[in-house]
């Protein structure tokens, strides 16, 4: 049976890149397919009555912080809890990582390297030279993917993405979706793992 995951990512979220790597290795435990789905998240929050960072209250924000901590610790991970750029929009690099995954690559390290940036380098994603260097750094060519995502039909891509992910009912960074049931949240992985291994053995 073949399996996919459409990965609904925030380049620029915490608990994108907390989950990332975690579930590139259930998919692959699974030999399943991830289907990368960056989209535009203040638009989805927009849409489904969610807010971003900024705008939540100071209760939410400190219990942010205190989950960070744990999930820091749990995964031993390097993570910055206020890292130099963010909050950051990650439009540029998600459109690179659309056109590799057009080209039938898979945009997966890339996508993690881009995390890793923000969270553990504190470099800025919206940096033309640093997404151009970043992708270079995992053996393609920065330049040309760089200059070729700009082109209005990857761009149209994106904001199509980012329309389907709410009509099918996304609204949070990362979200998984194996058939027609959704996970929110890198804390939902364990019942992801879960999902492929039942879908395996039917």
């Amino acid at each position: 049976m073949s399996l996919t995951i459409d990965y609904y990512a925030g380049l620029s979220s915490p608990w994108t890149y907390l989950g990332h790597d975690r579930l590139c290795a259930y998919a692959e435990q699974a030999g399943a397919t991830v289907n990368f789905i960056p989209v535009d998240f203040n638009t989805v929050f927009d849409k489904t009555g969610g807010l971003p960072l900024p705008k939540r209250s100071p209760q939410r924000q400190q219990y942010r912080y205190q989950e960070l901590k744990r999930w820091r610790k749990e995964l031993n991970m390097p993570l910055n809890l206020d890292p130099k750029f963010f909050p950051v929009p990650h439009t540029k690099p998600a459109l690179i990582c659309l056109l590799l995954q057009n080209e039938g690559s898979t945009p997966l390290p890339l996508a993690g390297a881009y995390m890793k940036a923000v969270w553990a380098n504190e470099e800025d994603i919206t940096e033309d030279q640093t997404i151009i260097r970043i992708a270079n750094e995992q053996g393609l060519d920065g330049r040309r993917l760089f200059e070729e995502s700009q082109h209005p039909d990857i761009t149209s891509q994106y904001e199509q993405n980012t329309a389907d992910a709410v009509k099918k009912g996304i609204f949070g960074a990362p979200s998984y979706v194996i058939g027609d049931e959704i996970f929110w949240g890198q804390d939902r992985l364990m019942f992801v793992e879960q999902k492929l291994k039942e879908a395996k053995s039917t």
